[in-house]
């Protein structure tokens, strides 16, 4: 387990991408043919973007973010957290982190979509099922 003293949550405008896309990778979102230089506008497009730094090398070992148009809604997405520190509440201190931040922005209403099984892990933090409401993706063509 890794000391969580030499662990700092920030508010990030940019962030080198090769540890980004590790980010992404460790939570099975990156696909290959997806362009590492698109990094620097997905964190600059986001409402706000958490890295957790192992500070003792300088290293974003988790991350999470939120897209708003900051003014009523707030989606957390992107919440992951290399698997070697896993486990020792940094998931947790991401994403209270965003929500003081939505808070002090004026943003009371901060939704997330669950992965199965993970949806405990959101509930101590606050979070509620919105009964009756059921996420879609779109997948069809126009």
């Amino acid at each position: 387990m890794v000391p969580l003293d030499t662990l700092e949550i920030r508010l990030v405008n940019e962030w080198d991408i090769h540890q980004i896309v590790e980010l992404y990778r460790a939570g099975g979102w990156w696909k290959e043919n997806y362009d590492e230089k698109g990094i620097p506008s997905l964190i600059a497009g986001s409402f706000l973007f958490a890295v957790a730094v192992d500070t003792v090398i300088n290293k974003a070992v988790g991350m999470g973010r939120v897209i708003s148009d900051g003014i009523s809604d707030g989606y957390i997405q992107d919440l992951v957290v290399l698997p070697e520190y896993r486990k020792s509440g940094i998931g947790n201190r991401i994403v209270s982190k965003l929500i003081v931040a939505c808070k002090k922005r004026g943003l009371n209403w901060i939704g997330l979509i669950s992965q199965p099984g993970c949806e405990q892990f959101y509930e101590k933090l606050g979070f509620r099922k919105m009964e009756g409401f059921i996420p879609l993706l779109y997948e069809g063509a126009i």
